[in-house]
């Protein structure tokens, strides 16, 4: 298991969104944005209520994940002078959070972090899973020092 540095643990502490990437059984990748917050060991974003096509449970990326737990997210800065450019790319094996208190405290780290989250009603793991992604490597790059 990797573990944070701590000028990784900023660039992603200071990050709105990043870029989730799956892939189901058949191999088809998938990559949808998503918020996310992290703690000393793992990543984690949650099924939530923003609009959908489908019910949050029955999300492709989460039906990827229960044929293919290995995940990668990428946050990364974009600028036109591209000496500004970085990312933090981060894979390993995700899991649903099924235990209720691990649970709560996903989405107490994610409510921290994201205001929008704090008045969604997200406490039901069965109807707003919750992902966590433990980082097996963590790639972290900039243009310039």
């Amino acid at each position: 298991m990797a573990s944070w540095t701590p000028a990784t643990r900023r660039f992603l502490d200071a990050h709105r969104v990043g870029h989730l990437a799956t892939a189901g059984a058949d191999g088809a990748p998938h990559v949808v944005p998503v918020c996310y917050a992290l703690d000393d060991d793992a990543l984690y974003f949650v099924a939530d209520l923003k609009p959908k096509r489908r019910p949050a449970r029955e999300l492709l990326r989460l039906a990827n994940l229960r044929a293919n737990p290995r995940a990668a997210l990428v946050v990364d800065d974009y600028d036109d002078d591209w000496t500004r450019l970085a990312y933090v790319l981060v894979r390993g094996p995700a899991t649903l959070v099924d235990a209720p208190p691990a649970h709560a405290a996903a989405l107490a780290l994610l409510r921290d972090k994201y205001p929008q989250y704090r008045h969604m009603p997200l406490d039901d793991s069965t109807a707003h899973p919750i992902v966590r992604i433990v980082p097996a490597r963590v790639v972290t790059w900039r243009a310039a020092p």
